[in-house]
C-alpha cells in the first residue's frame, strides 16, 4: 500500500521556516501533483518525503509507516529527478539494472524486470546504447525505467520535464500518465507548470509561500478556486482579476466603467468585490460594452485578444476569427453564470 499521509509538516533552516505546518492525504494508487511558483516549498516537501531533507516538525507516513527517521533506501520509494542522472559509461540496460544489482537481486529477476520496463517505455531497441546516443526524451524514459524496475510503493518526480523542448514535454506528459494508468503506483510529482498539473493529476496540491492553498481535482480548482492566488495561478491564460463594486447585476470598475453581468451572485447584492473572469468567458457581443483592441494573437483554433476596458487590460480567448485589429473597438460581455467573486479584503472566494 503506497498511501502517503503528511501531518503538520514543518521545515526550517535556522530561524527561517519555509514550510509552515502542511498536511495532506494521498491515497494508494493516486497521482498527485504539487504545484506552485518557485520558492513555494514544493520540492522541499518532495525531498522530505524521499528522506533527502530532514523533517523539522510533524510526521510523514508512507504505506502506514512513519518514515521520519528512515533512510531513503528504507522507504521503498523511487525518484526521478529533473536531471537524468544516468551513468554515461553504462548502457541503457546497465543503467536500469544498477540499483537492482546493488540490492543483490538475482540475475534472472533483474533481466525480467528490465525487459518488462523496457517494453512499457518502448526502450527495447535502445538497451545496448549509451546515454550519449539518446535523445532527451529517451534519456528521461531511461530514468523512469530505472525507477520502475525497483517496483516501489511510491514514485516521486521532481520536475522531470523541465529540460525537454515543448514537443517532447507534451509527448512525455502523455507517456507518464499512461504508465501510471498501467502500473497504478502512487505518484507524487512536482512542477511549476500548471498545464502539466491540469493534464496529468488525479488531484493537485497548490502551494504558495510554504502553505497549501487548496487541494482538489484539476476541474475543482479551475471551476471553484478557493482564493485569488489559486484563481490567478490555475488556468492559461490566467484569470482576469478586476476590483470594483457590484450593484445588482451591474459591476463598476474603479474608474467608473460599468458592465452588465447578466447574473449576479446570490450571496452579495451590493458592495466592494474582486471579480474574476476567465478569458474564455468573455464573449463578443455587438450590444455589449465597447473595448479597445490592444493585441491580437491568433493560434489557429482560437484567438487571444488583449482588450482595454476603462483603465484595465483584459485577456479574451475567442473561437471566432477576429477581423478587427489594434486600435479598433469591439463590443464584449461576460458570461454571468461563470464569473468568480472574491472578498477584496481576505482574497477568499465568495460563494454564489
Amino acid at each position: 500500500m503506497g498511501a502517503v499521509t503528511i501531518r503538520d509538516v514543518r521545515k526550517s533552516y535556522g530561524n527561517m521556516e519555509v514550510l509552515h505546518g502542511v498536511s495532506a492525504e494521498i491515497e494508494d494508487g493516486e497521482f498527485v501533483i504539487l504545484v506552485g511558483p518557485s520558492g513555494c516549498g514544493k520540492s522541499t516537501l518532495l525531498r522530505m518525503i524521499a528522506g533527502l531533507e530532514e523533517i523539522t516538525g510533524g510526521e510523514i507516513e508512507i504505506g502506514g509507516t512513519v518514515v521520519n527517521d528512515l533512510a531513503p533506501k528504507d522507504r521503498d520509494i523511487a525518484m526521478v529527478f529533473q536531471s537524468y542522472a544516468l551513468y554515461p559509461h553504462m548502457t541503457v540496460e546497465e543503467n536500469m539494472a544498477f540499483s537492482l544489482k546493488l540490492g543483490r537481486v538475482s540475475r534472472d529477476e533483474i533481466k525480467k524486470r528490465v525487459a518488462s520496463a523496457a517494453t512499457i517505455l518502448g526502450l527495447e531497441p535502445y538497451l545496448q546504447r549509451h546515454p550519449r546516443h539518446l535523445s532527451g526524451g529517451q534519456r528521461q524514459r531511461v530514468a523512469m525505467g530505472r525507477a520502475i524496475v525497483r517496483n516501489p510503493q511510491l514514485f516521486l518526480f521532481d520536475e522531470p520535464l523541465s529540460n525537454l523542448d515543448a514537443k517532447l514535454r507534451v509527448q512525455m506528459r502523455s507517456e507518464i500518465k499512461l504508465n501510471h494508468q498501467r502500473l497504478k503506483t502512487t505518484t507524487v510529482y512536482v512542477t511549476h507548470d500548471q498545464i502539466e498539473a491540469m493534464t496529468m493529476a488525479d488531484r493537485i496540491v497548490v502551494m504558495h509561500s510554504g502553505h497549501i492553498e487548496q487541494i482538489g481535482t484539476p476541474l475543482e480548482l479551475y471551476d471553484a478556486p478557493r482564493n485569488l492566488f489559486v484563481a490567478g495561478f490555475i488556468g492559461s491564460p490566467a484569470m482576469n482579476i478586476v476590483e470594483g463594486e457590484i450593484n445588482g447585476s451591474v459591476f463598476s470598475f474603479a474608474d467608473g466603467t460599468r458592465i452588465d453581468l447578466g447574473a449576479a451572485p446570490t450571496s452579495i447584492a451590493s458592495g466592494a468585490v474582486t471579480l474574476g473572469i476567465r478569458p474564455e468567458h468573455l464573449r463578443i457581443d455587438p450590444n455589449g460594452t465597447q473595448a479597445e483592441i490592444i493585441i491580437v494573437e491568433p493560434t489557429g483554433s482560437e484567438t487571444l485578444v488583449t482588450l482595454r476596458l476603462g483603465d484595465r487590460d483584459l485577456i479574451g480567448v475567442f473561437r471566432e476569427r477576429i477581423s478587427a485589429g489594434p486600435g479598433e473597438t469591439i463590443g464584449i460581455s461576460f458570461d454571468g453564470e461563470r464569473l468568480h467573486m472574491f472578498d477584496p479584503k481576505t482574497g477568499n472566494r465568495i460563494s454564489r
